[in-house]
């Protein structure tokens, strides 16, 4: 008879040895880089450390672990919410609705990385355990979910994959839509020009030279060349962007610190005039990405912006050979430089049958919306002949 698998929910990464949390998140780090550095222990125990998550934040951490008897063969970033902030799937409007018909939203269960709209694994396997891990997962995160009353279970920015597992495993499934880079074996940032319109090659080109003109040196940083200057810089940055966008930032300071410890993992692109930082991009490498998360700047000058956090990026992943640059949520401004629409994935279990009902219902119209416009903007894209 096959042995059982037991699903345990620990108070946070930290609980595990990050060799045990790592041979789930990231194995093939063992002969370089993660694919995904937003799963791995190091990322997501600087979150807890920091203080970023815990108490007091909303996100209470939860990771959840699939063991068949004494070896971890699965395990899932986890938390409790008591808002919806710092998701980027948004669902305010099914709370609020649920809520105003009597239902209690809050708490719900969150399968994802804090704050970071990039696709990964979600549901992480140990080599040879992919099925039975996965599963185990998916049908804990619902079994919980019931079996406390709480509102709903989501999995979000899962990959295509898992995607469409959890539709078979009765969750509702989520479409959405970012815009990233694709490296067709480009030599340099002139190939890739070479491979847009005549209208988009010269509107790039002018757009550089005006943000290269602002009177000071571009730097693209990363592993020794970080130093810890540069974190309050970037600090800086983040806290004037942050307190703009969302009101308070999510990240606290001493995340920025923790970071250093995995410069080697980080790429920042700084903008100086007079030896002093004035805008800056914060970039996490994967194995085969480049994955863009924070711009902030203390001056402003002309589409600085866009060759910091796009342009930058694209031209360092062609020199590094990376096949994609992810440039983080929404943002149709970014198909005009090369960026190109494609599908994000999200699973949601909702246990009232009112709820998920309406649910249902709504993602079934929003879905032929998201496809309609992936389709439309595909046939706008940048390229010639495109």
């Amino acid at each position: 008879m096959s042995e059982a698998v037991e699903i345990t929910l620990l108070s946070g990464v930290r609980e595990l040895p990050a060799a045990v949390w790592d041979a789930c998140a990231c194995p093939e780090a063992e002969d370089g880089r993660a694919r995904d550095p937003f799963t791995t222990h190091r990322f997501l125990s600087a979150l807890e450390t920091s203080g970023s998550v815990g108490p007091g934040t909303g996100w209470e951490p939860r990771p959840m672990i699939a063991s068949k008897g004494s070896e971890i063969i699965a395990v899932a970033p986890l938390y409790l919410k008591s808002h919806s902030q710092g998701e980027y799937v948004f669902d305010h409007s099914w709370a609020d609705a649920f809520e105003r018909a009597g239902g209690r939203y809050y708490p719900k269960l969150l399968c994802a990385v804090p704050f970071t709209p990039v696709t990964g694994r979600r549901l992480l396997t140990r080599p040879g355990h992919e099925a039975e891990g996965r599963a185990a997962l998916l049908a804990g995160m619902a079994q919980i979910t019931a079996n406390a009353g709480i509102s709903s279970a989501h999995v979000t920015f899962c990959t295509a994959d898992e995607a469409a597992l959890g539709t078979g495993a009765d969750y509702l499934y989520r479409l959405g839509q970012q815009f990233h880079w694709f490296n067709r074996g480009y030599g340099s940032f002139d190939d890739f020009l070479e491979d847009l319109s005549s209208r988009k090659r010269k509107a790039i080109r002018k757009e550089r030279a005006r943000a290269q003109a602002f009177g000071g040196t571009i730097r693209a940083l990363t592993g020794e060349a970080i130093e810890p200057a540069h974190w309050q810089a970037m600090w800086e940055f983040y806290q004037d962007t942050g307190s703009r966008k969302w009101g308070l930032p999510y990240l606290t300071r001493a995340f920025f610190d923790l970071l250093h410890e995995m410069r080697d993992d980080v790429l920042l692109v700084i903008a100086e005039r007079d030896g002093q930082p004035v805008a800056g991009a914060l970039n996490l490498i994967g194995r085969e990405a480049l994955f863009g998360r924070y711009w902030g700047c203390v001056e402003d000058h002309a589409f600085l912006h866009f060759e910091l956090c796009y342009h930058q990026a694209v031209d360092w992943a062609i020199a590094q050979g990376l096949a994609r640059v992810e440039a983080g949520a929404q943002g149709a401004h970014k198909l005009a430089r090369g960026y190109l629409p494609v599908p994000t994935h999200s699973l949601h279990w909702i246990g009232h049958p009112g709820l998920r009902h309406a649910v249902a219902d709504y993602l079934e119209a929003e879905r032929a919306a998201v496809q309609e416009d992936i389709a439309a903007l595909t046939d706008l894209g940048p390229f010639r002949g495109g």
